[in-house]
């Protein structure tokens, strides 16, 4: 069967009972129990993982030959701020916090339109997919109206993508006021219960020095908790979050429905109340250590010290790379740096993470960060089927020796040739299934123009 002729019979089939088995590669489970099958098989039914093992059959099932590939979970993306994805690169040498929030919040963010928060977030989640990543939290702090927020959850929806919209007003500019208390429709009318592909979540800051109006409190804790959804904090950082989180576990707001993003110089005291009412992290290594937040270092020494298994995440498009392959290598790179200085000259042992441990970062922990570890994040029967296959046979994989060596260290976005998010295939034969290119490009150059149009001419 070609591969024309396999894609046709995979999207025509019905949902609920089709049968796919992908045959003969390497499968990287990044679950303890089944390790790597080489020469394995995934047989899936419906949105699900049923079997996994070798010489697997069954009757009437499309057959994918995964022959000279690695098949692995798909990647999970902690955090992300989708709407900017137009901005691509816009300030690709900025170096603090308060240039990010001068140019793209100040600035740009609130020449935005409902219309370009949904090209921005389509972009984003759409090359997320086409980079082997099945799940994607936007922090979506842009939420200017009822519009602005419907635009940035339906284009996660439409673009296939297992999404965690997590809403937040803007932090600066004009607004309509309508959050939190926009959250209980947001759930009513999108995510009625957490079986949806795309679920909901509140953003908000830690501290309130940058935007008041956002800050994690009381009060947010009380809508989040009516709603029954969790709560994702960024700028979760220094001093002023350290002393925020001891004030939390004061007031009882900690808990495993917080996901704390960056966590980057925070103190012994707040690492150790986060891991004892089960908070979880979100490491943006490349975000710390080239924008120079607090001490430039991502805290995966620190989170592994306290027995939490981080998350990665991209952060910001806007002066950072869109893929996970970058975020495991970048991590695995500093912190083994790290390790080597820190016992340079002395006779003790440097503790280095290994590329296992960054890919589980990237694919069962970063699931576990958003408490979506039950459906994805690994090749397990009984979870939904978010995997990817890679080709490990292209000019820049070629031999396959080692697995998780190959897809942290010697992978990029063009090996992925396929990819799946609740058993639907979005990437085939290395091209996104279903989505024009062409037409996403003239939609993207046309947004781009005119918010440039509008911050030239809007006053202030």
């Amino acid at each position: 069967m070609t591969a024309r002729t396999t894609l046709d019979a995979l999207t025509a089939a019905c949902d609920s009972d089709r049968t796919v088995l992908i045959r003969g590669g390497t499968v990287v489970t990044m679950d303890a129990e089944l390790g790597i099958v080489d020469g394995g098989d995934v047989l899936l039914r419906g949105a699900r993982i049923a079997e996994v093992g070798r010489g697997l059959s069954a009757p009437d099932a499309i057959v994918v030959d995964a022959s000279g590939s690695i098949v692995a979970p798909g990647m999970v993306d902690t955090h992300r701020h989708a709407w900017q994805a137009q901005l691509r690169r816009t300030i690709p040498d900025v170096d603090d916090l308060a240039g990010y929030l001068r140019s793209t919040l100040m600035q740009v963010a609130p020449a935005y339109t409902p219309h370009d928060v949904y090209v921005g977030t389509r972009l984003a989640a759409l090359t997320a997919l086409d980079g082997g990543i099945t799940t994607m939290l936007d922090f979506s702090h842009n939420a200017r109206t009822i519009a602005h927020a419907d635009a940035a959850i339906t284009a996660l929806i439409d673009s296939g993508i297992r999404g965690v919209h997590a809403s937040m007003a803007p932090h600066f500019g004009g607004w309509d006021g309508q959050w939190p208390a926009d959250l209980a429709r947001l759930r009513s009318t999108y995510v009625p219960n957490d079986d949806r592909l795309v679920t909901l979540r509140m953003a908000a800051l830690a501290t309130p020095d940058i935007a008041p109006h956002v800050a994690y409190g009381p009060e947010l804790a009380a809508v989040a908790a009516e709603l029954d959804i969790g709560v994702s904090l960024d700028v979760m950082f220094g001093q002023g979050a350290s002393l925020a989180v001891m004030e939390w576990q004061r007031q009882g707001l900690l808990g495993p429905h917080l996901e704390s993003i960056h966590s980057t110089a925070l103190s012994a005291d707040a690492w150790a109340a986060m891991r004892d009412h089960g908070v979880t992290v979100a490491l943006a290594p490349t975000a710390d250590a080239q924008i120079g937040l607090e001490d430039a270092v991502p805290p995966v020494d620190e989170a592994l010290a306290h027995r939490i298994r981080p998350g990665l995440s991209v952060d910001v498009e806007v002066a950072l790379a869109s893929d996970m392959f970058t975020q495991m290598r970048a991590l695995l790179t500093l912190q083994r740096m790290r390790a080597v200085n820190a016992v340079y000259g002395t006779e003790r042992e440097a503790a280095r993470i290994t590329t296992r441990d960054v890919l589980d970062f990237a694919t069962l922990s970063g699931a576990r960060t958003l408490r979506l570890d039950d459906r994805s994040g690994s090749i397990t029967p009984g979870k939904q089927a978010d995997l990817v296959v890679v080709d490990a046979e292209a000019i820049n994989t070629m031999p396959l020796h080692d697995a998780v060596g190959t897809l942290v260290l010697g992978a990029d976005r063009s090996n992925v040739t396929s990819v799946w998010v609740a058993g639907q295939v979005r990437k085939w034969d290395g091209e996104l299934v279903g989505v024009d290119v062409d037409a996403l490009r003239a939609e993207v150059h046309e947004s781009v123009a005119a918010i440039t149009d509008r911050v030239r001419t809007e006053p202030g």
